[in-house]
Protein backbone atom coordinates (compact mmCIF):
# COMPACT_ATOMS: atom_id res chain seq x y z
CA UNK A 1 0.00 0.00 0.00
CA UNK A 2 1.79 3.10 -0.58
CA UNK A 3 1.35 6.44 1.13
CA UNK A 4 -0.96 8.15 -1.86
CA UNK A 5 -3.78 8.53 1.26
CA UNK A 6 -3.65 10.43 3.94
CA UNK A 7 -6.37 12.02 6.54
CA UNK A 8 -6.72 14.66 2.97
CA UNK A 9 -10.20 15.42 2.78
CA UNK A 10 -11.27 16.27 -0.86
CA UNK A 11 -13.67 18.27 -2.30
CA UNK A 12 -16.08 14.95 -2.17
CA UNK A 13 -16.43 14.39 1.36
CA UNK A 14 -17.79 18.32 1.99
CA UNK A 15 -21.11 18.91 1.39
CA UNK A 16 -22.23 21.99 -0.57
CA UNK A 17 -23.26 24.93 2.03
CA UNK A 18 -25.05 28.11 1.03
CA UNK A 19 -23.91 27.76 -2.55
CA UNK A 20 -20.68 27.37 -1.91
CA UNK A 21 -17.89 24.40 -1.83
CA UNK A 22 -16.26 24.14 1.43
CA UNK A 23 -12.70 22.84 0.12
CA UNK A 24 -10.16 21.41 2.16
CA UNK A 25 -8.77 25.26 2.41
CA UNK A 26 -11.44 26.32 4.07
CA UNK A 27 -10.81 23.51 6.85
CA UNK A 28 -9.81 20.37 5.72
CA UNK A 29 -9.60 18.78 9.30
CA UNK A 30 -13.34 18.99 10.10
CA UNK A 31 -14.78 15.46 10.06
CA UNK A 32 -17.95 14.30 10.51
CA UNK A 33 -20.31 11.44 8.96
CA UNK A 34 -23.62 11.07 7.49
CA UNK A 35 -24.64 7.95 6.65
CA UNK A 36 -26.25 8.41 3.48
CA UNK A 37 -22.91 9.70 2.18
CA UNK A 38 -20.39 6.94 2.94
CA UNK A 39 -19.08 4.95 0.35
CA UNK A 40 -18.18 1.15 0.39
CA UNK A 41 -14.93 0.43 2.39
CA UNK A 42 -13.37 -2.82 1.32
CA UNK A 43 -16.12 -5.46 2.03
CA UNK A 44 -18.07 -3.37 4.72
CA UNK A 45 -20.05 -0.25 4.24
CA UNK A 46 -18.93 2.43 7.28
CA UNK A 47 -22.80 2.91 7.40
CA UNK A 48 -23.55 -0.30 9.04
CA UNK A 49 -22.05 1.54 12.05
CA UNK A 50 -24.37 2.39 14.73
CA UNK A 51 -25.12 4.39 17.94
CA UNK A 52 -25.04 1.21 20.12
CA UNK A 53 -22.33 -1.59 21.82
CA UNK A 54 -20.65 -2.35 18.31
CA UNK A 55 -20.01 1.87 17.75
CA UNK A 56 -19.16 3.02 21.69
CA UNK A 57 -18.20 -0.77 22.25
CA UNK A 58 -14.38 0.06 23.74
CA UNK A 59 -16.21 0.10 26.99
CA UNK A 60 -19.30 -2.34 25.52
CA UNK A 61 -22.08 -0.40 27.72
CA UNK A 62 -23.02 2.59 25.71
CA UNK A 63 -22.20 4.54 28.48
CA UNK A 64 -20.40 7.91 26.77
CA UNK A 65 -16.69 7.46 25.63
CA UNK A 66 -14.12 9.83 25.96
CA UNK A 67 -13.27 9.79 21.91
CA UNK A 68 -17.43 10.52 21.67
CA UNK A 69 -16.36 14.41 22.38
CA UNK A 70 -12.39 14.61 22.23
CA UNK A 71 -11.86 18.19 22.25
CA UNK A 72 -13.68 17.93 25.04
CA UNK A 73 -11.64 15.13 27.02
CA UNK A 74 -8.44 16.55 26.09
CA UNK A 75 -9.43 19.96 27.07
CA UNK A 76 -10.44 18.93 30.24
CA UNK A 77 -7.66 16.47 30.39
CA UNK A 78 -3.82 16.20 29.18
CA UNK A 79 -4.17 19.54 26.87
CA UNK A 80 -6.00 21.70 29.91
CA UNK A 81 -2.99 24.06 29.94
CA UNK A 82 -4.36 25.02 26.65
CA UNK A 83 -8.16 25.59 27.96
CA UNK A 84 -9.69 28.87 26.89
CA UNK A 85 -12.91 28.91 29.01
CA UNK A 86 -16.25 30.26 28.97
CA UNK A 87 -19.07 28.84 31.02
CA UNK A 88 -19.07 25.36 30.23
CA UNK A 89 -17.91 25.76 26.78
CA UNK A 90 -13.86 25.33 26.41
CA UNK A 91 -11.67 26.23 23.56
CA UNK A 92 -7.66 26.38 22.05
CA UNK A 93 -5.73 29.14 21.76
CA UNK A 94 -6.59 30.53 17.78
CA UNK A 95 -2.88 30.25 17.06
CA UNK A 96 -2.69 26.49 18.30
CA UNK A 97 -6.17 24.35 16.77
CA UNK A 98 -9.22 25.84 15.21
CA UNK A 99 -11.40 23.11 17.77
CA UNK A 100 -13.67 23.95 20.82
CA UNK A 101 -15.50 21.84 22.88
CA UNK A 102 -18.88 22.19 23.57
CA UNK A 103 -20.41 20.12 26.74
CA UNK A 104 -22.30 16.76 25.47
CA UNK A 105 -25.73 18.39 25.90
CA UNK A 106 -25.31 22.12 25.55
CA UNK A 107 -28.29 24.08 26.77
CA UNK A 108 -29.09 27.87 25.75
CA UNK A 109 -26.56 28.82 28.28
CA UNK A 110 -24.14 26.96 26.72
CA UNK A 111 -24.58 28.40 23.01
CA UNK A 112 -25.16 31.94 24.92
CA UNK A 113 -21.43 31.38 26.00
CA UNK A 114 -19.94 30.02 22.71
CA UNK A 115 -21.46 33.13 20.90
CA UNK A 116 -19.77 35.42 23.84
CA UNK A 117 -16.63 33.90 23.42
CA UNK A 118 -16.31 33.69 19.57
CA UNK A 119 -17.60 37.30 19.06
CA UNK A 120 -21.27 37.98 16.85
CA UNK A 121 -20.70 36.89 13.17
CA UNK A 122 -17.59 35.21 14.11
CA UNK A 123 -17.62 31.21 12.50
CA UNK A 124 -16.61 28.37 14.85
CA UNK A 125 -15.46 24.94 14.27
CA UNK A 126 -18.00 22.29 16.15
CA UNK A 127 -16.41 19.05 17.34
CA UNK A 128 -17.97 15.85 17.18
CA UNK A 129 -21.07 17.92 17.63
CA UNK A 130 -24.22 16.04 15.56
CA UNK A 131 -26.90 17.69 17.14
CA UNK A 132 -29.17 20.69 16.32
CA UNK A 133 -27.68 24.31 16.01
CA UNK A 134 -29.98 26.83 17.89
CA UNK A 135 -32.23 29.78 15.83
CA UNK A 136 -30.01 32.16 14.41
CA UNK A 137 -27.38 30.36 13.79
CA UNK A 138 -25.81 29.24 10.40
CA UNK A 139 -23.66 26.19 9.49
CA UNK A 140 -21.71 27.33 7.21
CA UNK A 141 -20.44 24.10 6.25
CA UNK A 142 -20.27 20.11 7.81
CA UNK A 143 -17.97 17.40 6.37
CA UNK A 144 -18.45 13.67 6.06
CA UNK A 145 -16.02 11.61 8.31
CA UNK A 146 -14.96 8.63 10.27
CA UNK A 147 -13.08 7.95 13.52
CA UNK A 148 -10.63 5.18 13.44
CA UNK A 149 -8.72 3.44 16.64
CA UNK A 150 -5.72 1.02 17.26
CA UNK A 151 -6.55 -2.32 16.58
CA UNK A 152 -3.37 -3.91 16.28
CA UNK A 153 -1.58 -2.08 15.01
CA UNK A 154 2.28 -2.58 14.21
CA UNK A 155 3.93 0.49 15.59
CA UNK A 156 7.41 0.97 14.60
CA UNK A 157 10.15 3.80 15.27
CA UNK A 158 11.80 4.99 12.08
CA UNK A 159 15.22 5.43 11.51
CA UNK A 160 14.83 8.39 8.63
CA UNK A 161 12.41 10.31 11.08
CA UNK A 162 12.95 13.20 12.82
CA UNK A 163 11.39 15.45 15.77
CA UNK A 164 9.85 18.62 14.33
CA UNK A 165 10.24 21.48 16.64
CA UNK A 166 9.49 25.22 17.16
CA UNK A 167 12.05 25.80 13.80
CA UNK A 168 10.43 23.89 11.63
CA UNK A 169 6.80 25.48 11.78
CA UNK A 170 7.90 27.54 8.53
CA UNK A 171 8.56 24.44 6.50
CA UNK A 172 5.68 22.77 8.30
CA UNK A 173 3.39 25.25 7.35
CA UNK A 174 4.91 25.39 3.48
CA UNK A 175 4.28 21.48 2.96
CA UNK A 176 0.74 21.68 4.85
CA UNK A 177 -0.25 24.53 1.87
CA UNK A 178 0.97 22.39 -0.77
CA UNK A 179 -1.00 19.49 0.67
CA UNK A 180 -3.88 20.32 2.96
CA UNK A 181 -4.48 17.42 5.56
CA UNK A 182 -6.22 20.43 7.36
CA UNK A 183 -5.47 23.31 9.79
CA UNK A 184 -1.84 23.86 11.51
CA UNK A 185 -1.36 26.83 12.88
CA UNK A 186 1.79 28.47 14.08
CA UNK A 187 1.24 26.79 17.84
CA UNK A 188 -0.08 23.24 16.48
CA UNK A 189 3.00 22.12 16.83
CA UNK A 190 2.35 22.31 20.96
CA UNK A 191 -0.29 19.69 20.87
CA UNK A 192 1.88 16.74 20.98
CA UNK A 193 5.12 15.36 18.69
CA UNK A 194 5.50 15.97 15.35
CA UNK A 195 8.08 13.13 13.12
CA UNK A 196 9.45 14.31 9.47
CA UNK A 197 11.40 13.07 7.10
CA UNK A 198 13.45 14.80 4.82
CA UNK A 199 15.37 14.54 1.20
CA UNK A 200 18.32 16.30 -0.11
CA UNK A 201 17.39 18.42 3.60
CA UNK A 202 14.08 19.39 2.65
CA UNK A 203 11.08 18.55 4.71
CA UNK A 204 8.78 15.95 2.59
CA UNK A 205 6.59 14.56 5.12
CA UNK A 206 5.13 14.96 8.40
CA UNK A 207 2.84 13.14 10.73
CA UNK A 208 2.24 13.97 14.67
CA UNK A 209 -0.46 14.51 17.59
CA UNK A 210 -3.21 16.44 18.13
CA UNK A 211 -6.29 15.72 20.33
CA UNK A 212 -5.10 13.86 23.43
CA UNK A 213 -7.89 12.44 25.56
CA UNK A 214 -7.20 10.67 28.34
CA UNK A 215 -5.42 7.45 27.58
CA UNK A 216 -5.41 8.22 23.72
CA UNK A 217 -3.49 10.37 21.20
CA UNK A 218 -4.52 11.40 17.93
CA UNK A 219 -2.91 11.31 15.02
CA UNK A 220 -3.15 14.01 12.72
CA UNK A 221 -1.41 16.15 9.94
CA UNK A 222 -0.67 12.72 8.04
CA UNK A 223 0.65 14.42 4.53
CA UNK A 224 3.26 13.80 1.77
CA UNK A 225 5.03 15.92 -0.56
CA UNK A 226 3.43 15.17 -4.12
CA UNK A 227 6.72 14.94 -5.90
CA UNK A 228 7.66 11.82 -3.25
CA UNK A 229 4.14 10.02 -3.18
CA UNK A 230 4.08 6.13 -3.74
CA UNK A 231 7.56 5.43 -1.09
CA UNK A 232 5.54 4.51 1.82
CA UNK A 233 7.18 7.82 3.80
CA UNK A 234 2.73 8.63 5.12
CA UNK A 235 2.68 5.35 6.42
CA UNK A 236 6.19 4.61 7.95
CA UNK A 237 5.57 8.03 10.02
CA UNK A 238 1.85 6.94 10.73
CA UNK A 239 3.61 3.66 12.03
CA UNK A 240 6.24 6.09 14.00
CA UNK A 241 4.13 8.32 15.41
CA UNK A 242 2.00 5.36 17.05
CA UNK A 243 5.01 3.58 18.49
CA UNK A 244 5.31 6.89 20.45
CA UNK A 245 2.30 7.20 21.66
CA UNK A 246 1.97 3.06 22.76
CA UNK A 247 5.57 4.04 24.58
CA UNK A 248 3.69 6.32 26.65
CA UNK A 249 1.29 3.63 27.54
CA UNK A 250 -1.77 5.43 25.33
CA UNK A 251 -3.87 4.24 22.45
CA UNK A 252 -3.22 6.35 18.56
CA UNK A 253 -6.49 6.79 16.97
CA UNK A 254 -7.21 9.00 14.17
CA UNK A 255 -10.35 10.78 11.80
CA UNK A 256 -10.94 10.82 8.09
CA UNK A 257 -13.44 11.71 5.28
CA UNK A 258 -15.46 8.86 5.12
CA UNK A 259 -15.32 9.15 1.62
CA UNK A 260 -11.56 9.31 1.40
CA UNK A 261 -11.51 5.37 1.06
CA UNK A 262 -8.10 4.92 0.16
CA UNK A 263 -7.10 6.67 3.02
CA UNK A 264 -9.65 4.01 5.20
CA UNK A 265 -7.94 1.28 3.71
CA UNK A 266 -4.75 2.03 4.27
CA UNK A 267 -5.76 2.70 7.95
CA UNK A 268 -7.45 -0.68 8.42
CA UNK A 269 -4.18 -2.70 6.70
CA UNK A 270 -1.95 -0.98 9.08
CA UNK A 271 -4.45 -2.09 12.07
CA UNK A 272 -7.10 0.41 12.47
CA UNK A 273 -10.47 -0.27 13.08
CA UNK A 274 -13.83 1.71 12.61
CA UNK A 275 -15.16 2.74 15.49
CA UNK A 276 -18.08 5.51 14.95
CA UNK A 277 -19.53 8.27 12.83
CA UNK A 278 -19.57 11.85 13.88
CA UNK A 279 -20.45 14.86 12.69
CA UNK A 280 -18.09 17.63 12.59
CA UNK A 281 -18.94 21.06 11.47
CA UNK A 282 -18.63 24.70 11.16
CA UNK A 283 -21.19 27.50 12.10
CA UNK A 284 -21.79 30.99 12.51
CA UNK A 285 -22.72 32.80 15.32
CA UNK A 286 -25.82 35.22 14.95
CA UNK A 287 -25.20 38.52 14.89
CA UNK A 288 -26.97 39.53 17.68
CA UNK A 289 -26.74 36.66 20.07
CA UNK A 290 -28.26 36.08 23.89
CA UNK A 291 -26.24 37.52 26.96
CA UNK A 292 -23.82 34.99 28.22
CA UNK A 293 -24.78 33.10 31.20
CA UNK A 294 -21.15 32.19 32.77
Amino acid sequence: MTDDSSNVLTGDDVRHVDGRDASPADGGALHGLAGDDVRQVGDRDASQLDNGSALHGLAGTGAPHVLDNPALASLTGPHAHFAEKRGRVLRYPVDVSPWLALPDEPDAGAWADLAAQAGAGAEVMLTAYAGAVPEGWQITFHVEGVQLVDDGVAAAPDPEAVRLGPADVPEILDLIARTQPGPFLPRTIEMGTYLGIRREGALVAMAGERLHPPGWTEISAVCTDPAVRGQGLATRLILAVAHGIRERGETPFLHTGARNTNAIRLYESLGFRLRRRTAFLAARVPERSPEAVS
